[in-house]
């Protein structure tokens, strides 16, 4: 009888824990670090596994059957075309605005106070931007260039990341003198012990608004459906919200 007893524990314990993928823009490779330890601590049964990459190549694999069950993209567009397709099964929601940012090694003997005008001085060889194809803030920092009419001034500096955080990798290995990156990003422990950064003018680009949905991925069956609604409530709690704005975010109004 004890022996059944325990099994059936173990069986109960097993089908409780819930397992999820979830798809986020780069820019939250740091902030995701402590929500995912603060939902851990609160869920300890659910499995969250995290990939990251530039929002319009998850929008791609998504919409090719990728099997995610929720995304975090840096630009809520691409969550919208994914519920217009019928991909979605939650509402969409804002979690954040983004911020960019010019950041420079503090070795790099780069004065990166001077703003934008730093880009044109002779010892900025090369500039790491997000490719503005498929990541969001590429967009919004190309977007920038232009509206300071510097884009085609330094075009031939820029180095293109795949996405945002490739983009602060290049910048933080030296192989750009400076980077067009998030504000998250920077204001993760390594980047500011490594770095000086320079925040641009909100005016200069499109509001980055970030926002998120629980995906028909999540419904193949009931407990990890269950586990992406937790982790999906669990963002519009105070918690997740400290750990936003503690990287920078601002955060939107209630929907």
């Amino acid at each position: 009888m004890k022996k059944i007893f325990l099994l059936f524990l173990s069986f109960i314990t097993v089908s409780l824990a819930g397992e999820i993928n979830i798809y986020a823009a780069s820019d939250l490779v740091f902030a995701f670090k402590e929500l995912k330890k603060v939902y851990q601590k609160k869920y300890p049964q659910d499995k969250i596994r995290v990939i990251f990459g530039s929002s319009g190549k998850g929008y791609s694999q998504i919409v090719n059957n990728a099997p995610f069950d929720i995304i975090f993209s840096a630009n809520e567009k691409y969550v919208k075309k994914l519920e217009e397709k019928g991909f979605t099964v939650s509402p969409i929601k804002l979690y954040a605005y983004g911020k960019i940012i010019l950041w420079t090694r503090k070795d790099s003997g780069i004065d990166i106070k001077k703003g934008a005008d730093i880009l044109l001085d002779k010892n900025v060889k090369r500039i790491s931007i997000a490719n503005w194809k498929h990541a969001p803030y590429g967009v919004a920092a190309k977007e920038c260039l232009e509206y300071y009419n510097l884009f085609e001034k330094v075009r031939n500096k820029l180095i293109l990341g795949e996405n945002i955080a490739q983009t602060a990798q290049y910048a933080e290995a030296g192989a750009a003198d400076v980077g067009i990156i998030a504000l998250s990003l920077a204001l993760s422990n390594r980047l500011k012990k490594e770095g000086n950064y320079y925040l641009l003018s909100e005016k200069c680009y499109t509001p980055i608004r970030q926002a998120f949905a629980v995906l028909k991925h999540a419904k193949v069956d009931k407990e990890r459906f269950n586990t992406a609604m937790r982790f999906f409530n669990f963002i519009s709690s105070r918690e997740a919200k400290n750990i936003l704005k503690k990287y920078g975010f601002s955060l939107p109004e209630k929907q």
